[in-house]
């Protein structure tokens, strides 16, 4: 097919009579498939299913003879916290394990910050109306976070190795700038990995605030969708050598990798860091799930159990992912009615229509028996000012049911940036 803006009045009314009439058949068909949340589908849940059987009666003592069942170990058990120190590149002491939600930790961290800033806070964030940056398209809960607390939002462009970081620096130098969200690898909902150079520029920059923090959410540190596994730079390494050892709070945990209710979540920093969220934690709680660290444990054992593991995610879901991908370029390809990643991991495809649209395709697909993530989530406030980025989530449905949506997403998009090329040749 041309570009659509390419053709001739009665050939795209022509086109639009035909798309529109694919539409309305594949309307009447009175589907209901879901491709709104990034959840874990119940086959990947059942990979972890031995777990429900850990660590087993009188199996309850950690390596060090801790009872897992009692009160204690505050930080997390020593072999848990080295099990998965590697996902999220810190050494084992600098590592915290929490309860199931990473978004949790997330959550009591700026609490504490707004209440009794952090290490290098000359008084609480919460003294002054504190803002962040914001990567978009991003992720809706980051920004949920800091709207629910009066943190103002920034938006700076993502450019295919990580945040445009002339628009960061730019930004960071104004003292009222006390964080940044950040996805490192496999970015929600980009997919895009950050540069090295990213990392480092991240690390290095001058900030006008001396307590700023990288949020550095790890949530697809091994989501991997091929057999490459990429990398990223460490980031703790990179903000020590820059003289900015406790710039980087970093987030991860297992809620995609085992059980997604009842995961462990994650906090690393520097020593330094690490204090202040143990101090902070010793008055909230006396301790997190232990028998839950051990099952963990007993069920991944290593770091090539955890490989291994995710290898089996990655079948399941690469299938899911391809799928997509497959319709949108059979549809779409040459169209110019939308350009869309193809992620080596995590568990999301972005995608932009054409300008003016997305809220049209949502509507369209509605209409159709497909839910999808509301337009606009991808931006603070869900105000996309373009109107056109899509997050698509193709993990939860069977491969079946995420192979006809895919198709029925491609032709919402295809009719809406017909619809639009038709109303604006109308207004001229």
């Amino acid at each position: 097919m041309n570009r659509i803006a390419d053709l001739a009045n009665a050939e795209l009314q022509a086109l639009h009579g035909s798309v529109r009439a694919e539409y309305d058949a594949f309307r009447a068909r009175g589907l209901k498939l879901d491709m709104t949340r990034g959840k874990p589908a119940a086959d990947q849940l059942d990979l972890a299913n031995e777990m429900l059987a850990f660590p087993g009666n009188r199996d309850h003592f950690s390596e060090a003879g801790d009872d897992a069942r009692n009160y204690g170990v505050l930080q997390g058990l020593p072999e848990a916290r080295a099990l998965f120190a590697p996902m999220l590149g810190a050494p084992a002491d600098q590592v915290f394990v929490a309860d199931n939600s990473s978004l949790a930790v997330m959550h009591d961290c700026i609490v504490w910050a707004l209440l009794k800033g952090v290490p290098g806070s000359t008084e609480p964030w919460g003294k002054t109306t504190p803002a962040f940056i914001c990567p978009v398209p991003g992720y809706d809960r980051h920004f949920a976070l800091c709207e629910e607390y009066g943190i103002r939002m920034l938006s700076v462009p993502m450019t295919g190795h990580g945040p445009d970081m002339d628009a960061v620096e730019s930004l960071a130098a104004d003292p009222s700038v006390k964080g940044m969200w950040c996805v490192p690898k496999y970015s929600n909902p980009s997919g895009e990995v950050y540069s090295d150079e990213t990392v480092r520029r991240l690390a290095a920059m001058r900030t006008g605030a001396p307590d700023f923090r990288l949020l550095w959410d790890n949530a697809y540190a091994v989501h991997h969708l091929t057999e490459k596994r990429h990398e990223v730079a460490n980031i703790l390494d990179a903000c020590a050598a820059a003289g900015n050892p406790d710039r980087a709070f970093i987030f991860g945990s297992t809620s995609k990798i085992t059980i997604a209710g009842a995961g462990l979540a994650f906090f690393a920093s520097s020593p330094a860091n690490l204090a202040w969220f143990m101090a902070r934690v010793f008055k909230r709680t006396i301790g997190s799930d232990k028998l839950n660290q051990l099952r963990h444990v007993r069920f991944l054992k290593n770091q090539a159990g955890l490989m291994r593991h995710m290898d089996g995610h990655r079948a399941l879901l690469a299938p899911k992912f391809a799928a997509v991908a497959r319709a949108l370029d059979s549809r779409l390809a040459g169209t110019g009615a939308a350009t869309w990643a193809k992620p080596d991991g995590g568990y999301f495809i972005g995608l932009d229509a054409t300008p003016g649209t997305a809220k049209q395709v949502v509507a369209l697909a509605k209409d159709a028996g497909l839910a999808l993530t509301a337009a606009g989530s991808t931006w603070p406030h869900t105000r996309d000012p373009n109107d056109s980025n899509l997050r698509l989530a193709p993990t939860f449905p069977s491969l079946a049911d995420v192979t006809v949506a895919s198709e029925g997403i491609a032709l919402c998009i295809l009719l809406a940036a017909i619809e639009k090329q038709g109303m604006q040749r109308a207004a001229a």
